[in-house]
């Protein structure tokens, strides 16, 4: 059984931050604030349900900042959050069947993976020519297809959502950078929100870690968004490295024991 204790908010808490700061510069926030949990040894389970509680918190900021400044195409929007909130759903109901230990496996196989792909990203920018050939019909089936298939891994897991969502928005969908950004937003907040339905529903968060972690994530967001920091990799990926590092060696221990 987990105890809640007042080192594990010393040491989530100031990580979640940095994850929310991290996201806002670069994306990949979530490679650190789910093993910030996982480090603390909160079971696999609950991590993943108070993760989505403080990532729904600080995720709003990213998104109010991009809906204000009109990067978001409401017309593939709104099906979009409605489909990524069912997909959440399912992939979070998925995640709960499936046995703690496995989900540990899972964890240690997929993040490193995850973090690989998203630290070799480059610009994402689509031609004008090829953004206006592209047919309105085949760009909504693929930004829908993908809100809900993603919104799905969302729930199920987490990390590396937005980035996938902005690969087949730019890349797929032949959306602009700003546009695919700021949908992205949307989108993943609503499958934060979903899946954290059903999180909630199976009492399955710590709502008061959830809940101080997500006012960090919060200012970490807000603190980044006026941030203007070029090359934001170089800054992001020593980071996300080290906390890659410290979640192997207690994720490795706590199978080892």
């Amino acid at each position: 059984m987990f105890e809640l204790t007042w080192q594990t908010f010393l040491v989530v808490c100031p990580l979640v931050f940095l994850a929310g700061l991290v996201d806002s510069i670069a994306g990949g926030g979530g490679l650190i604030s789910l093993p910030a949990y996982l480090i603390c040894g909160v079971p696999a389970h609950h991590a993943l349900a108070t993760n989505k509680l403080s990532s729904c918190i600080g995720t709003t900021v990213s998104t109010a900042r991009y809906i204000k400044k009109g990067y978001a195409n409401w017309k593939l929007g709104i099906p979009s959050i409605l489909l990524a909130i069912c997909g959440s759903m399912i992939g979070a109901r998925l995640v709960l069947m499936v046995d703690e230990r496995v989900v540990q496996y899972l964890l240690l196989g997929c993040l490193p993976v995850i973090a690989f792909f998203m630290l070799r990203k480059k610009d994402m920018e689509v031609p004008e020519e090829v953004r206006q050939a592209m047919p309105k019909k085949r760009q909504m089936f693929i930004v829908l297809a993908a809100s809900f298939l993603i919104g799905c891994y969302d729930g199920f897991y987490g990390p590396g959502t937005g980035t996938f969502l902005l690969l087949v928005y730019t890349q797929l969908a032949k959306l602009d950078v700003r546009t695919s950004s700021g949908n992205v937003k949307l989108v993943n907040l609503s499958s934060n929100f979903g899946s954290l339905i059903v999180f909630l529903s199976n009492n399955e968060c710590v709502i008061p870690l959830g809940l101080a972690a997500g006012a960090f994530c919060l200012l970490g967001h807000y603190i980044g968004a006026g941030m203007v920091i070029k090359n934001g990799g170089r800054v992001v990926k020593p980071i996300i490295l080290v906390v890659m590092v410290l979640l192997f060696v207690k994720v490795i221990s706590g199978l080892w024991s």
